[in-house]
Parts: C-alpha cells; sequence; structure tokens
C-alpha cells in the first residue's frame, strides 16, 4: 500500500494519559502503515482531513519530536505510543523514534509496545535507560485470518523471535496479548511461547465498540462463531470467565486484564 506522508511540526510531544499503568505517552506519529482492521486509534481520523484517505493510507510525521524531548524530564510512566506504532515501517526511514530515544532524559521510566521486530535496531539504546521495558503484541493471527486483521504487521514468529533476543540482551520485556476474540485466539499457545521471553503480561479483550463497524461486519460474514459470542452478553461473559480461568493458571505475572 502507498503511504501518504504528512510532516507537521508539534508544539509539545508528551500527552497526559489515563492508559493504565502510564502518566504520559509519545506519539511521533498519527496513523499507521499496519493498517489493523480493529485499530482503536482510527477514532483520530474524525480530527483530521478527509483527503487524508483511509486509515492505513497516511500517516502524519511529527519531524520536531525529538528536539521536544531534550533538555526535558517528566514525572511518572512513559509509554511509547499509544495512537500508533513507534516502529512502523516509516520510521526505518525517518527515525524519529530512533531519535527520540538518543535525546530522552535517560532517567525517564519508559514503555515501548510495537508490533515489530524493528524495534530490535534500537537495542543499544534501550540499555542506556535506568527504568525501561519493551513488549511486543502477541496474538496467534496467521495465514488468511492475519491477512485480514494485520494486512501489514510482522508475522507473530518473527514478534516472538524479537522477544527473544531483547531478553538475551538483557533488556526487560512484556507480552501484549491483544485482541483476544473468541474462536480466533489461543491464549494457551501465546502464553506457551512467550513465557519463558516475558517478564510480564497485559491481556486485552477485543473492544467491540473502538474496532467499529467495519471489523464487525467482516467478523460475522468470515467468523460467525466469533461473532456470534461477541454479539450474546451471556456467551461473551463466559467466554471471559473462561480466558481468565486460563491466565490464571499459568504461573505468569499479570500486570492487566482489559475488558472494555
Amino acid at each position: 500500500m502507498t503511504t501518504k506522508l504528512i510532516k507537521v511540526k508539534a508544539k509539545e510531544i508528551f500527552t497526559k494519559t489515563k492508559l493504565s499503568g502510564c502518566d504520559w505517552v509519545i506519539n511521533q506519529y498519527v496513523g499507521c502503515q499496519h493498517s489493523c482492521l480493529y485499530c482503536y486509534a482510527k477514532f483520530i481520523s474524525r480530527w483530521r482531513p478527509g483527503n487524508y484517505g483511509k486509515w492505513g493510507s497516511w500517516v502524519e510525521a511529527k519531524m520536531n519530536a525529538p528536539e521536544l524531548v531534550k533538555g526535558r524530564y517528566v514525572d511518572g510512566f512513559v509509554y511509547m505510543s499509544s495512537i500508533a506504532d513507534p516502529y512502523q515501517p516509516i520510521e526505518k526511514k525517518l527515525k524519529l523514534s530512533r531519535e527520540i530515544l538518543e535525546n530522552l532524559n535517560k532517567k525517564t521510566k519508559l514503555a515501548i509496545q510495537t508490533k515489530s521486530d524493528l524495534v530490535l535496531r534500537d537495542k543499544d539504546l534501550f540499555k542506556k535507560f535506568k527504568n525501561i521495558e519493551v513488549g511486543l503484541t502477541i496474538n496467534s493471527f496467521k495465514g488468511k485470518t492475519k491477512e485480514i486483521f494485520e494486512p501489514f504487521s510482522p508475522s507473530n514468529k518473527r514478534r516472538i523471535k524479537a522477544l527473544k533476543t531483547l531478553k538475551k540482551n538483557k533488556i526487560k520485556t512484556f507480552t501484549f496479548v491483544s485482541p483476544i476474540i473468541p474462536e480466533i485466539i489461543d491464549l494457551k499457545k501465546i502464553i506457551k511461547e512467550t513465557k519463558k521471553l516475558t517478564d510480564s503480561y497485559w491481556f486485552e479483550f477485543i473492544n467491540i465498540r473502538g474496532a467499529g463497524k467495519e471489523f464487525l461486519d467482516v467478523l460475522k460474514r468470515k467468523y460467525p462463531k466469533s461473532y456470534d459470542v461477541l454479539r450474546d452478553k451471556k456467551k461473551f461473559q463466559e467466554f471471559i470467565k473462561e480466558s481468565k480461568k486460563i491466565i490464571s493458571s499459568e504461573n505468569i505475572r499479570i500486570r492487566d486484564i482489559v475488558i472494555h
């Protein structure tokens, strides 16, 4: 897919957040080339011109973001990023995430989350921080299912391999298991494949409202059993209950279980 790149200058780069476990977010990019069908950040399109195009086809880059973090320190935990993947393909060229890490106060408490093994490029910089953790989103999508839900993100196999490399480099890791969808996501398999590679877990059940109508329409057409569970409150609650049993039966550190 061709990406429309919109270069902008920001006034501020640290934004207060109510996200669980975080105080600030850094969003050097708005919009994401991974083009995930269920992406909750699609709502941001409401405040962007209509000529930007479909979600996933454009990326807004705050070109002065590295300068905005220079000489700054914010108290609390900083999360990178909440409305775009900091290591989406455009980062390979623009290197905004890398330059931010170079300029950021190394005492900053930082959490980085991505679906890309491009994150390994910056492991030399991660080691300079006193309090940092790097997480990969793992969800067991593969084959046609991945093509439908996450067409342009690296495979889960590559993400797990990235976790392994980070762990070998003594960098604190976390696994973000999301989105958890009935009949599609294999929790036991995900935990088994990542248990030795991660220090902690976050689990998130699919946010039906955030995922939007297009996601639900595709789910209804291609995965009717999943759709049936999600649209039946009693069945969905039972699915959540059973999933929690699986999670709690494992000897893992659970940071949060997010249910929207």
